[in-house]
Order: C-alpha cells, then sequence, then structure tokens
C-alpha cells in the first residue's frame, strides 16, 4: 500500500490530557513497567477538530444522534412543504439509519447510537427521498435505497468519514474503513501518577472568622514524553467509496491539512486549569510506495532513562530503532523527513507531493 508514516515524540508538562473513569489519567504496562497513555480516541478527537479548522469545507462529518432534525430540515428544502410529513419521513430515515431511541420525548427524538454523515450525505438522501415523496406522499420505498444515496454524494465534505471510518450496524453497507490508522500514545519512560492537593477560598467568608479553606480536595496529574504513531493509506483514501471523487489535489489538501492537525492537536482535557500544550520535539515522517503499517513503540520496550534528558534519549532510541529495523527487515522508505531537521512547511510537502 503507499502509506504515510508519522513517528511524534512529545514531551507533556503537568496534566491529565486523557482521563479513566475515577478522573485519572490514563495508564497501561508495557516492557513490565507502568507507563502514561492517551487513547486513540482522545487524539483523534482532537485532530477531527484541528483540520475542520484548517480546511472546514471538507471536513465537516458530524457524530450525533440528534440527526432527525437536520433531515427533516432537508427534506423540506427539497420540497417536502408540511413540516408534519417531512418530520415523520426524517424519523423513519433515521430509524432505518440507527434505531430511533424508544425513551426520547415525542419534540426530542433522536437514534440511540451516534451516527456519522456528513451534510452532502443528508441533503442526498433529502433529494432522493423528497422526489419519492413528491408522487407518493406515503411511500416507504427509499428505505432500501438510503446508502445509495449516500454514496452518491461522495464524502466530498467528508473527509473526516472518510479518514476516520464509520460504522453503521444497522445500514452496514455505510460502514467504511478509516484510510488513517493510530496507536494509544505511551510514555517512553516509566510514568506514575501524581497527586495534587489543591484548595479554594471562599471569598465571603470573614477572614478573622476561619483561616480555614473553603473546599480542599485532591487531582491526579502526570508528566512524560510519549510516542505517538499515525498512518495513512493513500490508496484507500482514493478510492470511490472515500476520496474518490476529489482531485488529487483536492486530496493532497485534505492529506496537508491531516497531517498538520495531527502534528498540533492536543486533547482538551483541563485544558485550562493544567494547559499543557505543547510541539513535538521531534518527528519522524515517512513515505512508502509498498508495505506494511510499522510501529516503531518497541525503541521504548525497554524504558528510556534520563541521563541528557527523556526527550533527547527517547530520539536517539527512536533513530537506533528504525535504522536497525530497515536493515534486519529490508524495509524501503522512499521518502524520509525529520522535524526540527525541516520546516513544519517542507516537512508536510515532502511527503503529500505522494498523494495522487
Amino acid at each position: 500500500m503507499n502509506l504515510i508514516e508519522l513517528h511524534i515524540l512529545q514531551s507533556f508538562p503537568v496534566s491529565c490530557l486523557n482521563r479513566d473513569d475515577v478522573g485519572a489519567p490514563k495508564t497501561a504496562v508495557f516492557g513490565g513497567v507502568n507507563r502514561a497513555r492517551l487513547s486513540s480516541q482522545s487524539l483523534k478527537r482532537a485532530i477531527r477538530e484541528f483540520s475542520a479548522d484548517l480546511l472546514p469545507a471538507r471536513f465537516q462529518g458530524e457524530r450525533t444522534k440528534l440527526i432527525v432534525e437536520p433531515l427533516a430540515t432537508a427534506l423540506q428544502k427539497h420540497g417536502v412543504a408540511d413540516a408534519a410529513v417531512a418530520r415523520e419521513h426524517a424519523k423513519n430515515i433515521a430509524d432505518k439509519l440507527a434505531k430511533l431511541d424508544a425513551k426520547a420525548a415525542e419534540d426530542d427524538a433522536k437514534v440511540g447510537t451516534l451516527t456519522f454523515l456528513a451534510p452532502s450525505e443528508i441533503d442526498a438522501i433529502a433529494a432522493d427521498v423528497a422526489a419519492l415523496v413528491a408522487t407518493n406522499p406515503k411511500t416507504k420505498d427509499y428505505e432500501k435505497s438510503l446508502d445509495k444515496s449516500c454514496k452518491k454524494a461522495g464524502l466530498l465534505d467528508g473527509a473526516d468519514i472518510a479518514l476516520f471510518g464509520r460504522m453503521v450496524a444497522s445500514l452496514p453497507s455505510l460502514t467504511l474503513e478509516g484510510a488513517a490508522m493510530f496507536g494509544h500514545a505511551l510514555s517512553t519512560h516509566r510514568a506514575d501518577n501524581d497527586l495534587d492537593f489543591y484548595s479554594a477560598v471562599d471569598d465571603r467568608k470573614p477572614k478573622d472568622d476561619d483561616a480555614g479553606a473553603g473546599m480542599i480536595g485532591t487531582l491526579e496529574f502526570s508528566s512524560a514524553v510519549y510516542y505517538r504513531y499515525t498512518a495513512l493509506n493513500l490508496d484507500l483514501l482514493a478510492d470511490a467509496a472515500h476520496l474518490g471523487k476529489l482531485s488529487p489535489d483536492e486530496r493532497r489538501a485534505v492529506v496537508d491539512a491531516f497531517i498538520r492537525a495531527t502534528l498540533q492537536a492536543v486533547p482538551g482535557a483541563r485544558k485550562n486549569s493544567m494547559n499543557a500544550h505543547t510541539l513535538p520535539g521531534f518527528v519522524l515522517g515517512t513515505y512508502k510506495a509498498a508495505g506494511q503499517p510499522v510501529q516503531l513503540v518497541n525503541a521504548f520496550e525497554a524504558p528510556v532513562r534520563a541521563k541528557a534528558g527523556l526527550l533527547a534519549e527517547s530520539i536517539d532510541a527512536l533513530k537506533s530503532h528504525h535504522e536497525a529495523l530497515k536493515k534486519t527487515w529490508d524495509i524501503k522508505c522512499d521518502t524520509e523527513v525529520a522535524l526540527p531537521d525541516v520546516t513544519l512547511a517542507e516537512f508536510v510537502a515532502a511527503l503529500t507531493r505522494h498523494v495522487r
């Protein structure tokens, strides 16, 4: 496969970027020791939002249970004048896509599972259904062709769906494998969560009455150098079900935005109280004309120990491991480029020139 890979080393200070069910930073055991962890899901969410800021015309997909109202509005736009009729058909469409939530109130209709659709797909469904309703207001013949309506739209404004994929249990033909692949980010070294004791003052409490705090508590945090891995299957991205209707230049713009977002986006947990927005300290970008995705996480199976700093030691370990893998397994990288050896613009250009 034609493959772009990003191997990212990033140092985060005191933070809780990705929380578990009790509000603590997520962890994992790797190489027999505890590591700090960022789930791929938390990273993908941040990258999706950042990509939409960079290229809003292409990244308009929405993952939501509230699809009835957008469908009803689109049906009215395409000629179903009666609002009640439009809403009834919208509910029927929604039920076929993701099953209506039986517990939801009538005036708050929603589906039971998150549904990932682009505006052009909603519009295409509405146009086709409205055309059938115009000749037969009670028809439900459209139920078997909802997937065809979606596919006709071509994800021109749904690059996020093409990149991150979707699962549609009620209509499996709309399920789409994402062209982008992610690993959970792991610290390159042993990392344990710490406790932050905090107190808050009651502003209206007389100071001579009681000097104690109005509130006390603890929060968990960690700090670590993370290895992050992302790969992009350019062949899959360009096929008909993904972004095949875009021109090569348009696909190149999508990949450009995706790479920039992947490098710069940071999960938003506690972004005000523990602002940990940093940029990667090192990024190795590769392009392979043929081959499989290969993470370099095993460079850190033996946890890095600080001598000249964890980031510097991690960079050395990553480079050494990559060279060893290429020699042993005869891995061919047609392009290799690294930050900070070049500028971000040069880095992105070196990789996106392979987009066809």
